[in-house]
């Protein structure tokens, strides 16, 4: 199985005929990924790739059945293609745009909450379900498989190389989700675990973190209700506090978001954390014996 992301999703992508759209949807469509449609404003009744674009998500959803949208616009206009989504239909968005107002995602989040719709991002890699056969992201293809290890990350870049040294260890993924790098996003660490928890299929859960926020912390209170393995990394070990290091949720302050608390939170809860990213296979492969 697989959580939020399925095969019998429809998928749109809003912003397909841009050069981002295009690529991704080529590569989505390689992976197995049931694109349907794409949105382009002015462009309704040209294809991309073989697929329709339509000029509003009303069209789309109205001629396709779609259920589930990528965003792929710039961040000024990002909130404006996710009401259009959330308003027509869609129940399952990512959202890749970075830079997207922080008042935007919030107004964002707190809508789909109010519409019972799952979102993913913004700032995100997107999700990849390898036993499903389909992504909705723009994460490489090639260095998933199928197995037992769910991975939630606030790093994309990080979590490909945890994903790849899963997957040449034996250990397949059940669904790969990247939470974004944003203050506001519209999945927690608890959010995703919670899911994780309601799969048979996934074993063993890995958690890529990162300094800044609580996120991590306030994920630790929920490990033991869980009932499942974690290992899991945190990255920002040498940076220092009160700079900001990338995402712009990853920044130290007043002492709250350190790596020694962190740690210390998942460890206390029964999570095993290790020091570097090559070391979680082994890790994994441990827990799950």
């Amino acid at each position: 199985m697989a959580i939020m992301l399925t095969r019998h999703h429809k998928i749109l992508v809003q912003g397909m005929t841009g050069n981002q759209g295009q690529f991704h949807t080529r590569q989505m469509r390689a992976y197995g990924s049931n694109v349907v449609g794409g949105i382009s404003p002015g462009k309704g009744g040209t294809e991309v790739e073989g697929v329709p674009v339509f000029n509003s998500v009303r069209d789309a959803v109205r001629e396709t059945g779609a259920d589930a949208s990528i965003v792929f616009v710039p961040a000024a206009f990002a909130k404006d293609a996710a009401f259009e989504a959330l308003e027509n239909g869609i129940r399952l968005l990512v959202m890749i745009p970075e830079h997207v107002p922080v008042q935007d995602s919030i107004a964002i989040v707190t809508r789909a909450e109010d519409l019972g719709a799952t979102v993913i991002g913004p700032n995100t890699f997107g999700i990849i379900s390898p036993g499903e056969g389909t992504k909705m992201g723009i994460m490489p293809n090639h260095i998933y498989k199928p197995g037992p290890v769910g991975v939630v990350a606030r790093s994309g870049t990080l979590s490909y190389e945890i994903a790849f040294a899963l997957t040449n260890a034996g250990l397949g993924q059940t669904t790969v989700l990247g939470m974004g790098g944003d203050p506001v996003v519209g999945q927690t660490f608890i959010s995703v675990l919670h899911h994780f928890k309601s799969d048979p299929d996934t074993r063993a859960v890995v958690m890529v973190g990162e300094i800044g926020g609580r996120a991590e912390e306030e994920a630790s209170l929920y490990l033991k209700e869980l009932g499942k393995p974690v290992v899991a990394y945190l990255a920002g070990r040498a940076s220092p506090p009160g700079k900001r290091m990338g995402h712009a949720g990853a920044i130290i302050e007043r002492g709250v978001g350190t790596l020694d608390s962190k740690e210390k939170a998942l460890t206390a809860a029964g999570a095993r954390v290790v020091t570097m990213p090559w070391e979680v296979a082994d890790a994994v492969r441990e827990a799950l014996r």
